[in-house]
C-alpha cells in the first residue's frame, strides 16, 4: 500500500506516490555541529529540536510509530514540521536511539540504556497500538525479563533513573530495582561486591533499598553494616568533606574552604537519611559510629528531633564508648567551622549530659548490676577531665555533669578528684564559694590514700576540704594499722593521738574565723542602719564609711593570716601523716 505526502517546491505544487520501504530507508546518520541529518534519497521534512540539537528526520516513520508526535501534527498543521520538545526523558543521546528504531535501523538495548528508552518510549507513546513489538513493548521486555533477574544491572539501571524523575518513578522502575536488589541480597550478603556497589547509589534510592531489605526482614547487623559504609563512603570519601582528627589527644574538627552550598545540603540530607535507616537495635550499629554520626549531625545543623534520636541511640549503647568519642563540637549553622567562641564552650556538653540522662533511664528499666556504672563512671571522669581545662565551661555545668550519676556509681573518686584538680587549675579566678560547691562532689572516704595525700598538699582546695581528707586519711591508716602486728602499736597509737589533737585545733581555729566573719557581718548591719538615721550629715557618713573600710581591711588580713596558720599545720599534719603511713608500710 501506497502512502501519500506533499512534497512543495519553487514552482509547482504535485502528488507524489511514494512506496513506504523508501520513505523508511535511512542509508545512514550524520551529525554536523549541533545537528543530526537522516541521509536518504528523500530530503527531510520534519525537525525536532531536544535542548541544543536538532534532528532533521521523516514524518512517516516517526508519527507511525510515535501517537505523541502524530497529535502534535494533527493538532498543529501549520508548525508540524517543526517540533520542540521540553524535558524530554533521556534528552538528545536517547532520542538519537529512538530515531533510528523508527527508522528500522539496528538497536541494541542494555541495562544503561534500557530504562531512558522505556521513559522516552512512554513520553512519545510508542504503544502496540500504532505497531507490533513497538518501543514501549519491547523495553518493558528487557527490563522485566534481563534487568530484574540481576542485581548488578539492577544497579546500573538505577543509576541511569536519577535524571529520568519523574517518569521512571511512575513507570515503577525504580521500585522495581529496589525490590530486586533487595531480593537478592538474601543471597549474597556474604559478598563484599555487592555492598561496594550499593553504596555508590544516590541517598534517595539506597534508601529505598535499605527499607525493602529491612521490609524483607534481614538482619539488623548487617543492616547497619550497609548504612555505615554508606556513611563512610559519601561523607568521608571526597576532598570537601568534614575530617575529624585525634591528635596529641585534642579532637581536630576541619572543613574544606570553599565548600559549595550544594554538597553541604547534600551531606545534610545524606545524615538526615542515616538517622531514619537505623535499625532500632542495639547491636545493629557501633557506639562509635552513632557518636561519630552525632558529631557529623552537629556540624551540618540538622533538625533538633533528629539529634535527639542520636543522643537516645548512643544512651542505649554508652558502656561501649571511648572518652575521644564523647568530645562533641559545639557547632554553627551549616558547615561553618568549628571552633570555641567568646562565651561558648569547645565541646557540646549538654549533648553529653543527655546521653547520660538516656542512659541512666535505660539502665533504670532494665534493672541493670552496678558494675555497669561503674564503667561508665570512669568514662564520666576521664571525660570531666579532658573538657575540665575549657576556659568558658562554668562550674555549674561541670558540677552537673559530675553529679549525673548516682553516688553508688563510683567505687573509687580518684579519678573525679583528678578532674577537679584539673578544673581548679584552669579557673584560678573561681571564687571560694564555687571552689567549695565543687569540693563537694568528691566523696573523701572513696579517694585512695595517694589521693588524699595529694590532696591534703592541694593548695587550690579550701581549707575546710582539706581537713576532711585529712579525717579520711586518718580513718585509711587506722584500718591498715589494725591489721599488722602487735609489734609498736604503742606509738603508732600515741601518733595517733597527737594527729587527732592537732585536727582538734583546726577545727576549733576554723570556728574562731566562722564567728569572726559573723560579728563583722553584725557591724556591717549596724553601720548601715546608723548611716541611715544620721541622714544628709555627709561628713559623719564618710566617716562610718571609712571605718567600715578599716575594718574590712582588718578582717581581710586576719582573714589571710588565719588561713595562712590553718594550711601551715594542715601542711604539718599532713608530714606527720604521711610519717605514720610509711611507718605502717614498712
Amino acid at each position: 500500500m501506497a502512502h501519500e505526502i506533499d512534497y512543495e517546491d519553487d514552482a509547482t505544487q504535485q502528488d507524489l506516490v511514494v512506496p513506504p520501504t523508501l520513505i523508511s530507508a535511512a542509508e545512514s546518520f550524520e551529525k554536523k555541529g549541533n545537528s543530526w541529518f537522516a541521509i536518504s534519497q528523500l530530503p527531510s521534512d520534519l525537525s525536532v529540536t531536544i535542548e541544543d540539537v536538532t534532528f532533521y528526520v521523516h514524518k512517516y516513520p516517526l508519527l507511525s510509530r510515535c501517537g505523541y508526535l502524530e497529535q502534535a501534527a494533527e493538532l498543529q498543521p501549520c508548525v508540524s514540521n517543526q517540533l520542540n520538545l521540553h524535558n524530554f526523558p533521556g534528552g538528545p543521546e536517547t532520542f538519537e536511539t529512538v530515531v533510528k528504531f523508527c527508522y528500522g535501523l539496528p538497536v541494541s538495548l542494555s541495562p544503561r540504556n534500557s530504562a531512558p528508552l522505556r521513559c522516552a518510549a512512554e513520553f512519545l507513546d510508542m504503544s502496540e497500538e500504532l505497531e507490533e513489538g513497538n518501543l514501549i513493548s519491547k523495553t518493558e521486555s528487557f527490563l522485566t525479563f534481563v534487568v530484574f533477574s540481576s542485581w548488578k544491572d539492577s544497579i546500573t539501571v538505577l543509576k541511569s533513573c536519577q535524571t529520568l524523575s519523574p517518569w521512571a518513578e511512575n513507570l515503577q522502575i525504580v521500585r522495581r530495582c529496589c525490590d530486586s536488589i533487595a531480593w537478592a541480597c538474601q543471597e549474597t550478603t556474604g559478598a563484599g561486591g555487592w555492598l561496594d556497589d550499593v553504596v555508590t547509589l544516590r541517598i534517595d534510592h539506597f534508601k529505598r533499598i535499605m527499607t525493602s531489605m529491612a521490609l524483607k526482614g534481614l538482619r539488623p547487623d548487617f543492616l547497619g553494616s550497609c548504612i555505615i559504609m554508606y556513611a563512610e563512603k559519601w561523607l568521608l570519601g571526597s576532598n570537601d568533606h568534614v575530617e575529624y582528627r585525634n591528635r596529641n589527644k585534642e579532637l581536630k574538627w576541619s572543613i574544606q574552604q570553599g565548600q559549595k552550598k550544594e554538597k553541604e545540603f547534600q551531606n545534610q540530607e545524606i545524615i538526615e537519611s542515616m538517622v531514619g535507616l537505623l535499625p532500632h537495635q542495639k547491636e545493629a550499629t557501633s557506639c562509635k559510629f552513632l557518636l561519630w554520626m552525632l558529631k557529623m549531625a552537629v556540624v551540618y545543623s540538622i533538625s533538633p528531633a533528629l539529634v535527639s534520636e542520636l543522643e537516645k541511640r548512643v544512651g542505649m549503647v554508652l558502656e561501649n564508648a571511648s572518652v575521644y568519642d564523647l568530645l562533641i563540637p559545639n557547632g554553627g549553622e551549616q558547615g561553618t567551622q568549628v571552633k570555641s567562641m567568646e562565651g561558648q564552650t569547645m565541646y557540646n556538653v549538654d549533648s553529653v549530659q543527655r546521653i547520660l540522662e538516656y542512659y541512666l533511664m535505660n539502665q533504670e528499666q532494665q534493672e541493670a548490676e552496678n558494675h555497669g556504672k561503674a564503667n561508665i563512671s570512669k568514662l564520666l571522669d576521664s571525660y570531666l577531665a579532658e573538657i575540665a581545662g575549657d576556659p568558658h565551661l562554668s562550674a555549674t555545668k561541670f558540677q552537673v555533669i559530675a553529679e549525673s550519676l548516682p553516688h553508688t556509681a563510683r567505687p573509687c573518686d580518684d579519678g573525679l578528684y583528678r578532674a577537679l584538680d584539673i578544673y581548679l587549675k584552669a579557673h584560678p579566678a573561681l571564687s571560694e564559694h564555687d571552689r567549695r560547691r565543687l569540693c563537694r562532689v568528691v566523696d573523701c572516704q572513696k579517694l585512695s590514700v595517694d589521693a588524699c595525700s595529694h590532696a591534703a598538699q592541694n593548695d587550690r582546695l579550701p581549707l575546710r576540704t582539706v581537713i576532711q581528707l585529712l579525717f579520711a586519711e586518718q580513718v585509711k591508716l587506722r584500718a591498715t594499722v589494725s591489721r599488722k602486728q602487735e609489734g609498736g602499736n604503742s606509738e603508732v597509737q600515741e601518733d595517733d593521738y597527737n594527729c587527732s589533737e592537732e585536727i582538734k585545733m583546726l577545727k576549733v581555729e576554723l570556728e574562731k574565723m566562722r564567728d569572726l566573719v559573723e560579728e563583722l557581718q553584725r557591724d556591717h548591719i549596724t553601720l548601715q542602719k546608723d548611716c541611715k538615721k544620721m541622714g544628709t550629715n555627709q561628713k559623719a557618713l564618710s566617716g562610718w564609711i571609712l571605718g567600715w573600710k578599716k575594718l574590712k581591711l582588718f578582717h581581710g588580713k586576719m582573714n589571710e593570716n588565719e588561713n595562712r596558720e590553718g594550711k601551715q599545720k594542715v601542711k604539718r599534719l599532713s608530714s606527720i601523716l604521711r610519717f605514720r603511713r610509711g611507718q605502717s608500710m614498712s
